[in-house]
């Protein structure tokens, strides 16, 4: 490990939550190392192993339970799945990661996945987790150059070195119901759409409208949060500092939600996501008229959701460009089958057929620019959940104006904890400055080493 190991490493370390640093750089993919017979691949569901069985060609079977697939040559795929809610995920990916020099060759993390909210943690340089792309034969300036630059930049280290990769780009967008479109507008077109809800002072009047015929705009407040926060102008936590930086953004999504909320145009029972009063609001019964989702959204949480016919929905111009989520998939340092994890990498993130096929199959906005520009103009790309739109016409434009927002090793918790504190608030249940108090009390509590929190003036 680099002696100038950042605090929050040195602390989380000494605690036991934070990943361990190999004592030795995993063998290179040259070929000339054995691979072992097990592939442990750490994630949070079950989306990456759709994804794999989906185009990598060296796919078997899978067993019934999903917890192993076994590939053509014999070697398993070994599935261990943590909740990501609450750095759950996290603690057990670490708690393996500290292992990893002294484990046994098949109990070894091999590949593991982060999100953005997180992936800052893991790719650093110091924390010694995961393997250069170049380390395993990877040359991310030639195979992977179609990528979306931003989705580079974000799995790079301090130096630019590239540590993961992604088959997701994720765009936000929104996505609305079209019979509640055309009962309040007369109309579902996402063009006409768009001029109802292009920037956040058009759609305050749109939701008037919306609530004058007895629709909610969006199931919660916590719907709104990630336009806001991936706006953010600085991190939450500057680089070997211990301070948190609440931006101004941060805090005018709690005023703007509190001002909606007590308008009606949210539903007051919905306190946040993925609980089951927000997934009931996606379906028919529901009056909610609109969501905001990246594309994987649209797939693995509103598809799922819906209880009616096929159609339903459409997506349009959010108030505000966002981009919310991205899995990086990381070679771990340690691995025993760097050629598995090199060829796994590739197929699923530097092969444009099969990034397109995810496309077509799974509606993911995939992580090349080109394939992407072709998808948007490709009809075979329509939906038939989305009424036979193509919704790569409306991510595209989106994904090309991404600036990511400032990164930081604590963005999980910061995220999490802030909604959680100021959902009282917007509750009735405690003061602003309570809310204001319980924050810092909770984000202590999940990182001991922050000393200090700012807050805008």
């Amino acid at each position: 490990m680099n002696k100038k190991v950042s605090a929050f490493i040195a602390i989380a370390l000494a605690a036991g939550t934070m990943v361990g640093c190999s004592s030795k750089s995993s063998s290179s993919a040259s070929g000339d190392v054995e691979e072992g017979k097990v592939i442990n691949i750490y994630s949070w569901n079950d989306e990456f192993r759709q994804r794999v069985e989906a185009v990598y060609p060296e796919v078997e079977s899978t067993s019934k339970d999903g917890t192993v697939t076994t590939l053509k040559d014999g070697t398993e795929i070994h599935w261990i799945v943590n909740p990501n809610q609450d750095g759950v995920y996290q603690q057990k990916l670490d708690e393996a990661l500290l292992k990893q020099d002294s484990a046994a060759a098949d109990d070894k993390v091999d590949i593991f996945l982060s999100e953005t909210d997180y992936v800052n943690k893991y790719s650093s340089k110091d924390a010694g987790a995961a393997m250069a792309l170049k380390d395993l034969g990877i040359d991310p300036d030639k195979d992977l150059a179609d990528q979306y630059e931003f989705t580079k930049v974000t799995a790079s280290d301090e130096d630019g070195v590239q540590r993961g990769s992604t088959w997701q780009t994720c765009p936000g967008v929104l996505v609305y119901r079209r019979d509640i479109a055309k009962a309040v507008f007369g109309t579902d077109d996402p063009a006409a759409i768009a001029e109802k809800t292009k920037d956040w002072d058009t759609l305050k009047s749109t939701a008037k409208e919306l609530q004058d015929k007895g629709y909610l705009t969006f199931a919660s407040y916590a719907d709104t949060f990630r336009l806001y926060g991936n706006n953010i102008k600085e991190p939450w936590v500057k680089a070997g500092e211990t301070t948190i930086n609440v931006g101004p953004e941060i805090m005018d999504w709690v005023k703007d939600s509190k001002e909606w909320l007590d308008a009606g145009y949210f539903n007051k029972t919905v306190k946040g996501q993925w609980t089951d009063d927000w997934n009931k609001a996606m379906g028919s019964k529901s009056n909610v008229f609109a969501f905001l989702f990246p594309a994987w959204g649209v797939d693995f949480v509103l598809k799922p959701n819906w209880d009616g016919d096929e159609g339903a929905w459409a997506v349009t111009t959010p108030p505000q460009e966002y981009n919310w989520g991205g899995s990086y998939i990381h070679g771990a340092e340690g691995t025993d089958n760097p050629e598995h994890v090199k060829d796994i990498i590739m197929a699923l993130t530097g092969t444009k057929e099969n990034l397109l096929k995810i496309s077509k199959d799974y509606l993911d906005f995939t992580n090349t620019q080109s394939g992407m520009q072709e998808a948007a103009k490709d009809d075979s790309f329509t939906s038939d959940f989305l009424g036979g739109q193509n919704p790569f016409e409306q991510f595209a434009p989106v994904a090309e104006n991404i600036e990511i927002a400032p990164l930081s090793a604590y963005d999980q918790g910061c995220v999490e904890l802030i909604q959680n504190s100021f959902n009282d608030y917007l509750q009735g249940k405690v003061s602003f400055d309570k809310a204001k108090a319980n924050f810092e009390t909770a984000i202590k509590e999940r990182y001991p080493e922050i000393t200090e929190i700012k807050w805008p003036n």
